[in-house]
C-alpha cells in the first residue's frame, strides 16, 4: 500500500535527501531541496498506480473518501490531484458514478490526438488502408525520437486514411519493436477500432500525450498518387511524438494531410 511521508504541514512536502534545508554546509555541497505540494505528490502516486496496471483503463478506481483513507490525506487533498489527472486526461469523472480510468476505447479519445475536423458536417474516425507494415532497424532520426539506439528494432507502418471514402492523410509511423512484438499487418487489418485503443488493449500501452510539429509542404509524386491529388498540392505536415507514463517516447507519426475539405483544429486555453 502506498502512503505519503510524514508532512508537518500538509501544504508542505518531503525535501529531497541531501541534509536539512537549513544547514549552509550542506547547502554547498548540494542543490537546493526541491518542494512539491502535498496534492501532487498524492497526483504522482495514484498515476504509479496507473501506471502499474492497479487499475485498467475504463475500470473505477477508488472513491476520493478511499483514497484520502489509503494515503492519510484530506479528501480535498484528493480531490484536487484528481482534479489535476482528469485536465491531463488521465481519468474521466462520471456524474453520479465515480472516477474511471481513461481508454481510448471511449468516443471522445478518438479525436485527442487526431485534430483534423471537416469543413462542413459531424468529425467521424477514418477508415484505414495499410500500405507496407514492416520489421526493420531504426534509423538514426528515428531512433533519437523514440529514445532507441541506432538499429534497434522498430515497426514500421505506412496507411492511407479516407474520410468517405476519399483519401486524405498518409501517414508513417515508428513503434519500439519490443514494446510493439507480435504486432502484424493481419491484426492491424482485423481491428475495426482506433489503433490506440488495439495498442492499449493488446500491448498494454496508453498514450498520455504527444508533442507535434507542423509545416506546410508540397506533395510529392508518390503520396500526390495515394492522396489522388496533383504534384506539388500543398499539403499539412505533421511530426508527432506520443509518450506513455513515465515519460517514454513510444511512437512516431509523420502524417501528410490534404486539407481540401478538411481543418486543422486546436483548442487553446
Amino acid at each position: 500500500m502506498n502512503s505519503v511521508p510524514p508532512n508537518p504541514n500538509s501544504n508542505s512536502t518531503a525535501v529531497n535527501a541531501g541534509g536539512a534545508a537549513g544547514s549552509s554546509a550542506g547547502a554547498a555541497a548540494n542543490p537546493s531541496p526541491t518542494f512539491s505540494p502535498l496534492y501532487q505528490q498524492i497526483k504522482a502516486l495514484i498515476t504509479q498506480s496507473l501506471q502499474s496496471g492497479e487499475w485498467k483503463p475504463g475500470e473505477l478506481i477508488p472513491s476520493e473518501v478511499e483514497l484520502a483513507n489509503r494515503f492519510k490525506v484530506s479528501q480535498g487533498t484528493v480531490r484536487k490531484a484528481i482534479d489535476e489527472l482528469a485536465a491531463e486526461n488521465l481519468v474521466m469523472r462520471k456524474q453520479g458514478k465515480g472516477t474511471f480510468v481513461s481508454t481510448h476505447h471511449e468516443a471522445r479519445a478518438h479525436f485527442r490526438f487526431l485534430r483534423l475536423m471537416p469543413d462542413e458536417g459531424v468529425p467521424h474516425y477514418p477508415e484505414s488502408k495499410f500500405i507496407e507494415v514492416k520489421r526493420m532497424r531504426a534509423p538514426a532520426d528515428v531512433a533519437r525520437l523514440l529514445d532507441l539506439k541506432s538499429g534497434d528494432a522498430v515497426i514500421f507502418i505506412k496507411r492511407v486514411q479516407s474520410f468517405d471514402g476519399v483519401p486524405t492523410i498518409v501517414e508513417e509511423l515508428w513503434l519500439p519493436g519490443v514494446t510493439f512484438k507480435g504486432l502484424t499487418a493481419e491484426r492491424l487489418v482485423e481491428y475495426k477500432g482506433p489503433m490506440y485503443g488495439l495498442f492499449e488493449s493488446e500491448f498494454g500501452t496508453r498514450m498520455i500525450r504527444a508533442t507535434e510539429k507542423i509545416r506546410a509542404v508540397c506533395a510529392g509524386a508518390d503520396d500526390a498518387a495515394l492522396l489522388h491529388i496533383d504534384a506539388n498540392t500543398p499539403l499539412l505536415a505533421s511530426e508527432r511524438v506520443s509518450f506513455t507514463y513515465g515519460d517514454k517516447p513510444v511512437e512516431l507519426r509523420r502524417g501528410l494531410y490534404s486539407t481540401e475539405h478538411h481543418h486543422y483544429h486546436n483548442e487553446l486555453s
